[in-house]
């Protein structure tokens, strides 16, 4: 695959409802909220979630009636414990949830980055994961003998993750935390990137070591300035800290989630008028800048 460079409405819109998408995957940083949103906003649902420590998009999705299920190891609201959408879908039963843990959801990615059915560890061991769910197995170690656990690989139909720049045709730097996105990149048969610019060749070019995603697996690219807000994207902007303690006083009920998302999701056209609404200061204050890297020919 080559990505194209499309507007994040053109990007979004080729997601079926149904799919099953990793995202999320850089932990609390450069989160893809402008790429959830827009998912809200087409109506794209009964969607399948999966990654490590989901932070408040899994909520709002959840909120927004788009999700079927979530495969995880943990959902919720960072600065305030709970996602109250989250939760009271687990309480109904309006979703289903597979339980892992980080190192497992990890796992799961990597295998079916590599193609193969599981990938074994022993960090599963000591749990009661095996009384929560019938999704692991145990096995044997041949060479050793020693008992182990056993991750299914998880193939997702879409990762979606937002990248600082990035070519026309895919390739993007990406840098600071990136937590399991490499595994789920391999893993995934779609990749969405979004990216706070798009820039020349030359640019990504200019630093190959910097290029965490290449053309050969991306399906679309989108230019989306601001668009990991509330999470940070390292060297554009920080955490909007405020914002999840607000989201958490606001969204206790479904009726307040949906005064909430009126405001937050469908009633702005686009990132740019979202960005309107923000009204903190989240720029790069005091910027740490690397050392020279000199490549030569």
């Amino acid at each position: 695959m080559t990505g194209d460079v499309a507007t994040l409405e053109e990007a979004v819109s080729r997601i079926d409802s149904g799919s099953s998408i990793a995202t999320g995957l850089a932990l609390e940083h450069s989160i893809p909220f402008a790429a959830g949103h827009e998912l809200l906003r087409q109506g794209i649902d009964d969607l399948t979630l999966i990654g490590p420590i989901s932070d408040l998009l899994f909520d709002q999705l959840i909120g927004g009636g788009a999700v079927a299920g979530v495969r995880a190891a943990w959902a919720g609201n960072v600065s305030a414990g709970t996602g109250y959408r989250f939760r009271e879908a687990i309480e109904t039963g309006a979703i289903t949830v597979e339980d892992h843990s980080n190192f497992s959801i990890a796992l799961a990615l990597q295998a079916g980055a590599m193609g193969v059915p599981y990938l074994p560890t022993k960090s599963l061991l000591g749990s009661d994961i095996f009384e929560r769910s019938d999704l692991f197995r145990e096995g044997t170690d041949p060479f050793g003998g020693d008992r182990l656990a056993l991750v299914p690989a998880i193939e997702p139909d879409w990762a979606i993750v937002h990248a600082q720049r990035a070519s026309p045709a895919g390739d993007a730097h990406l840098w600071g935390n990136t937590g399991i996105t490499e595994p789920a990149i391999g893993a995934a048969d779609n990749v969405l990137v979004t990216a706070e610019e798009i820039v020349s060749p030359e640019v990504i070019k200019s630093d190959p070591s910097r290029v965490a995603i290449t053309r050969d697996a991306v399906t679309a690219v989108a230019e989306c300035p601001f668009g990991a807000h509330p999470s940070p994207v390292a060297g554009y902007y920080n955490r909007d800290n405020e914002y999840y303690l607000e989201y958490s006083g606001q969204t206790k009920t479904q009726a307040a989630f949906e005064e909430w998302a009126e405001k937050w999701v469908y009633g702005v056209t686009d990132r740019a008028e979202y960005e309107t609404l923000v009204e903190r200061e989240l720029g790069i204050t005091d910027p740490t800048i690397a050392a020279e890297v000199q490549y030569g020919q």
